[in-house]
C-alpha cells in the first residue's frame, strides 16, 4: 500500500486561511449582492431570510467542520482536550446548520415553493442527517458514557471514514447550491451569465473545491490523527 504524501508546505495554515476566505466570501455575497440577512420575514421579498441558509450551512458544515476534523493535528494539549474541541466545534457546526435548514424551509413556506425537489436539497438533507448521526454516535461511544473497548475499536475506522465522507458531501452540497442559485437567478433575469455576481459565485465554488482537497491532504498526511487519539485514550 502506498504511503501517505509528505506535505512540504504549511497545509494547516492554508486550510485555515481558505476556510476563513470561504466564510467571508459567502457572507460578502449575502450582504453585498443579495441584500443582507434576517431571521424574520418582515421584508417583502423575504430574501434576507433565505440568505441565512447558505451562510450558516457553509460556515457550519464546511468551515467549522473542516477545523473540527483537523483538531487532532492542530490543537495542542492532551488527547482528551483534542476530542473535546472536535466534539464542541462540530456541535456548533450542527447548531448553525439547523438554523440554516430552518431558514430555507421557512422561506419556501412563505413563498409557496415546494420542498426537496432538487438534487441540492436531497444532498443537503442527507448530509445534515449523516452529520447529526455521526456526532451522536461519536459522543456516545468515545466521550460519554463511552463504549466498550471492543466497541470503540470496531467503530473507530468507520467513524473516520464517515467523517471524511460527510465533509466531501458537504462540499458537493455547497457547490450544487451555488450552481442552483446562479442558474435560478439567471433564468429569472436577475443576473447575467457573465455578471460580477455570477463570476463571484463560480469563484467561490472553485475555492471550496480547493479547500476540500487541502483538508483531505492534511488529514491523510503523516502526523497525529484521529485514530491515534482515540486509540491512545482507550488503552
Amino acid at each position: 500500500m502506498a504511503a501517505a504524501p509528505a506535505v512540504r508546505f504549511p497545509v494547516f495554515g492554508l486550510v485555515r486561511l481558505l476556510g476563513l476566505a470561504a466564510a467571508a466570501a459567502i457572507l460578502f455575497w449575502a450582504v453585498h449582492f443579495r441584500g443582507g440577512m434576517a431571521l424574520s420575514t418582515e421584508e417583502e421579498s423575504k430574501l434576507p431570510l433565505f440568505n441565512v441558509h447558505p451562510v450558516l450551512m457553509l460556515i457550519g458544515l464546511v468551515a467549522l467542520n473542516g477545523e473540527a476534523l483537523l483538531a487532532y493535528k492542530t490543537v495542542p494539549g492532551t488527547k482528551k482536550l483534542k476530542k473535546l474541541v472536535h466534539l464542541a466545534v462540530q456541535f456548533l457546526a450542527m447548531f448553525l446548520s439547523l438554523i440554516g435548514l430552518w431558514a430555507v424551509w421557512k422561506f419556501h413556506d412563505e413563498r409557496k415553493i415546494d420542498h426537496l425537489y432538487t438534487l441540492h436539497s436531497w444532498l443537503g438533507l442527507t448530509c445534515f442527517i449523516f452529520f447529526s448521526l455521526q456526532w451522536a454516535a461519536g459522543f456516545w461511544t468515545f466521550w460519554y458514557p463511552g463504549g466498550s473497548r471492543s466497541g470503540r475499536a470496531f467503530l473507530l475506522p468507520w467513524h473516520v471514514f464517515f467523517g471524511i465522507f460527510i465533509y466531501v458531501l458537504a462540499i458537493a452540497t455547497s457547490v450544487t447550491g451555488l450552481l442552483e442559485k446562479s442558474i435560478f437567478m439567471q433564468s429569472a433575469k436577475m443576473i447575467e451569465r457573465f455578471s460580477t455576481e455570477a463570476m463571484f459565485m463560480n469563484s467561490l465554488g472553485m475555492l471550496l473545491v480547493l479547500l476540500s482537497s487541502l483538508v483531505i491532504l492534511a488529514l491523510v498526511s503523516p502526523g497525529p490523527s484521529m485514530i491515534d487519539t482515540y486509540r491512545g485514550s482507550s488503552e
